[in-house]
This record gives structure tokens, C-alpha cells and sequence, in this order.
């Protein structure tokens, strides 16, 4: 009695070296399209995210001001949004845990402190980010970001 059994072979076979070289070339050539669009959507990103904490500022300011009818004087800065201050004019009505959320003064995308000025050239206060350099003026990711341009 003999058992005819089909020739079994199991396939071995792995990727070819030109079958590696086309998945690399076209993976190559996804990247060179996508990157480009990717890496100028970060610094747009940056920008809206400065604007938004602007806006919260500029909200926690207001609720400062009702509770204490003045703005904080540019010597006490923004700092009177989360420390009560000790400098003149000292606030009547300051609210226990401050008037930011998270009970810490945000840094613009870019890692700066936002200047603030009371009175400001262009209100009753302005905040100002200087963008990606740190430095007044500048183009693009660069350019200032002023309260008073905010919409």
C-alpha cells in the first residue's frame, strides 16, 4: 500500500529587490508632494493659535476690569490675570484663583511672552505677540500679532 501524496511545496518567496525599489520610489514621491503642504499648515496653525489666546486674554481682561473698574497697569502686566497684584492701582474685587482658566499665563505658539500695555497706543490696552522671531515687525511667521487687528 503507497500513499500517492501530491508534491507539496510551500513558496518561499519574499519581495524582490525591484519590488522594494518601486514601493520606495513611490513613497518618495508622496512625501515630496504632502510635505510641502504639511510644514506651511503648522505655522498657519501657530498664527490662529496665537489669535485664540489673544481673544482669551483679552476676555479674561474684561472680567478683570468688571470686577475691579481698571484695566492692570502695564507694571503689573498680565500677571494680574493669575497673582493679585501689590502694586498700585490695587485691585477692590480681585477673584480668588484669577481670571484664566487653567490658573497660568499662556506663552505665545512660539514659545514669548505676550507684551501688554495699559493704556495702549490703540485702546485701553494693547497685547502684542511678535510672531516666530520674538522681534517687532516681520513678514509672515514672523509678523506681529496685535490684538487691535484681531477680528
Amino acid at each position: 500500500m503507497s500513499l500517492n501524496l501530491p508534491n507539496l511545496q510551500t513558496d518561499n518567496r519574499g519581495f524582490s529587490l525591484i519590488e522594494l525599489m518601486v514601493v520606495i520610489v513611490i513613497l518618495g514621491i508622496l512625501a515630496a508632494l504632502i510635505a510641502p503642504r504639511l510644514i506651511g499648515r503648522t505655522e498657519d496653525a501657530k498664527l490662529v493659535q496665537a489669535k485664540t489666546q489673544i481673544a482669551g486674554l483679552e476676555v479674561a481682561l474684561k472680567l478683570y476690569r468688571l470686577d475691579n473698574g481698571v484695566y492692570p497697569s502695564t507694571e503689573q502686566g498680565l500677571q494680574a490675570l493669575v497673582q493679585q497684584p501689590e502694586t498700585a492701582p490695587v485691585p477692590r474685587k480681585w477673584r480668588k484663583g484669577g481670571y484664566l482658566e487653567k490658573g497660568k499665563l499662556p506663552q505665545d505658539p512660539w514659545g514669548n511672552d505676550y507684551l501688554y500695555l495699559s493704556p495702549g497706543t490703540h485702546g485701553d490696552y494693547d497685547i502684542i505677540s511678535y510672531g516666530a522671531d520674538g522681534v517687532q515687525g516681520g513678514e509672515d511667521a514672523n509678523n506681529d500679532i496685535n490684538s487691535w487687528e484681531i477680528e
